[in-house]
């Protein structure tokens, strides 16, 4: 399925597919290290894995529509010394097989890079059975997963890489939303330890995935009207950069957080759960409250207000 591209105001930066740096950046590694196999569910196209069987076609294990032993596989495949990145839609992987992920992946601390194709609500059309929101909220549940979420093609492919050598569970968002492109020149990629975009100190906008360029654009309105807003890119869900956290906490007068998945054990809970125990602050968690609806993926990112607008009511309520 082709790239979404999300409504943008005239003069908006050039957006970017993911999925196309992710492929990319597979390849490459494929070339340089024999261990590197693509692990998938009758999600070649989807996965934008096509270049990737065409040029290693005994290096992608195409499983069919069985998502639990698509990750039983990769973690045999783990156990026998291979890397597998495991590419799937992201409802299907982390639902289907999260029994796998847990006991397979999670507890044998295997070095499987789980791939959650299209996550968030990119499938809206197709309904709550193809929404990708709880993932956060079940991968943090489970002990030593680190959870990505890049926010644009240059975190995707700083993320591939970091993963191929990381030797241990991991589950990476892969966004079908075309992006602009977020990360500084010369920013290195290190998980755990969130980018700031932009000082600010009257709030925090802490944003992951597609919601960082829309605090961005939050943040210059807020400007506008003489709110400093400090955004914050948590391309990293866990472990958490807590430092980065506790400085928005002590140093602003309250915090945001805005995520593609539901606020119920996600991003927002995260760190609410730190601000809470360690610098209590007043906090706005903008994600999904419950099932979204049938609809495009832009119309239920509007729906839920994980936009600019969004953002700037949410800190305007904050700063009073």
């Amino acid at each position: 399925m082709s790239a979404i591209d999300l409504p943008v105001r005239p003069g908006a930066a050039e957006t970017f597919d993911c999925r196309v740096a992710f492929a990319e950046t597979l390849a490459e590694l494929a070339r340089a290290d024999k261990r590197i196999v693509a692990v998938c569910n009758d999600s070649v196209g989807s996965s934008n894995l096509n270049a990737f069987r065409d040029e290693f076609p005994d290096r992608l294990i195409n499983v069919g529509i069985a998502e639990q032993n698509m990750v039983g596989v990769a973690a045999g495949l783990a156990n026998a010394g291979f890397i597998p990145f495991v590419c799937c839609a992201g409802p299907f992987l982390t639902g289907r097989a999260l029994e796998q992920i847990k006991a397979d992946v999670a507890y044998n601390n295997y070095g499987v890079v789980l791939c959650g194709q299209s996550p968030g609500m990119s499938y809206g059309e197709l309904g709550p059975t193809h929404h990708s929101i709880e993932d956060f909220a079940w991968m943090r549940a489970l002990s030593d997963i680190t959870i990505l979420n890049p926010a644009d093609p240059q975190q995707t492919r700083d993320a591939v890489r970091w993963a191929a050598g990381a030797d241990r569970p991991i589950y990476m968002r892969v966004g079908r939303f075309k992006v602009p492109a977020v990360t500084p020149a010369g920013t290195a990629f290190e998980p755990g330890r969130a980018v700031v975009l932009r000082e600010g100190g009257d709030v925090a906008l802490i944003a992951t995935g597609v919601l960082v360029s829309r605090a961005l654009e939050a943040a210059e309105r807020l400007s506008a009207q003489g709110i400093s807003a400090r955004v914050i890119n948590m391309h990293t869900i866990a472990p958490l950069d807590e430092a980065a956290i506790l400085a928005a906490a002590r140093e602003t007068r309250g915090i945001v957080t805005a995520e593609e998945a539901v606020v119920s054990g996600g991003l927002g809970s995260a760190v609410a759960e730190l601000v809470v125990q360690r610098h209590p602050a007043p906090m706005r968690i903008l994600g999904v409250p419950h099932f979204a609806p049938t609809g495009s993926a832009s119309f239920l990112l509007d729906h839920f207000g994980l936009n600019a607008d969004g953002l700037v009511r949410a800190a305007i309520e904050l700063v009073g």
